[in-house]
């Protein structure tokens, strides 16, 4: 699998991650040890997760602490997720930071991502500060943003920042102009996350309660030629490739929960980018069709 480098880290990491949201619900141990050593196996380094996972970050640990030195791992924090006390407050994240590395059996993950926080709660400085002390006491080797829209590039104006986490898709292309420039200008590694918009076209009705429902109303908008061929994967190869042939996005993450499917995306992947002409397209068809209210999604 093809390899970049991750901004200004040193870190370099497979175009395709692994994202730990999906395993944290109700996947047994045993599917998830085959879903990740099969993984990284197969080239994949980099596997990300977070502190309101459910048992993701738990069951990472488990299977997957023998291997510490194969892959990075990256973690969230933000959200009480049990802990006593309100989200974003100070002595909250020093405990969920510490909860994180307990659950995935190490002393230290590669990068620590505030979650989805605004621009007024990093404004007031606490949080950045409970990571630069997690830095310096070597729980994390970086520190990085994940999030979107006007917070997201407040964010990386601060300057302190290593690494991005944000939303890129065909459905979501608003950090393509808003903050992937400001990101580079700054050599942050950067994370593409919801790189195939959740599959959501392949839908034929949502609840707008579904977490893929407003890409799924967007998708009906854009119209794109490519999603109707009646060949799902090869919809979701042009989606993920779009995705990773945006300049500036080092490595993608797709949750899965099915063992098979990361063979599946990889071979996706080793296609490499899309020609040219297809990918102007798909931009040129966002430009004419997206409102100014189609924002990132967290």
């Amino acid at each position: 699998m093809e390899r970049r480098e991750y901004g200004n880290t040193g870190m370099q990491v497979s175009t395709l991650g692994f994202g730990g949201a999906e395993i944290g619900q109700n996947v047994s141990k045993e599917d998830v040890a085959t879903l990740l050593n099969s993984a990284l196996d197969a080239g994949l380094n980099i596997i990300d997760t977070a502190e309101c996972y459910g048992d993701s970050e738990a069951l990472i640990g488990e299977v997957l602490s023998h291997r510490r030195d194969d892959y990075y791992l990256f973690t969230k924090c933000g959200h009480a997720a049990g802990i006593e006390g309100p989200n974003w407050d100070a002595k909250v994240l020093e405990q969920t930071i510490d909860r994180s590395l307990k659950r995935l059996k190490t002393d230290y993950v590669d990068v620590i991502h505030l979650h989805s926080c605004s621009e007024e709660v990093l404004r007031q400085g606490a949080v950045i500060e409970v990571l630069q002390r997690a830095k310096q006491a070597g729980k994390t080797r970086f520190i990085g943003y994940s999030g979107d829209t006007k917070d997201a590039r407040y964010a990386i104006e601060t300057g302190v920042f290593d690494s991005l986490e944000t939303s890129l898709n065909i459905a979501d292309q608003e950090a393509i102009e808003l903050t992937l420039p400001e990101a580079r200008k700054r050599n942050m590694g950067v994370i593409a996350k919801r790189p195939i918009a959740n599959a959501a076209w392949t839908h034929e009705t949502l609840p707008e309660k579904d977490y893929s429902y407003v890409y799924w109303e967007r998708l009906k908008e854009l119209d794109y030629a490519f999603l109707k061929d009646t060949d799902v994967q090869k919809a979701v190869e042009t989606a993920l490739r779009f995705t990773l042939s945006t300049e500036g996005v080092d490595t993608a993450i797709v949750g899965t929960a099915k063992p098979n499917r990361w063979q599946q995306n990889a071979d996706l992947v080793s296609k490499g980018a899309l020609p040219q002409d297809v990918y102007e397209e798909i931009r040129a068809n966002w430009k004419k069709v997206a409102r100014p209210d189609w924002t990132g999604q967290i």
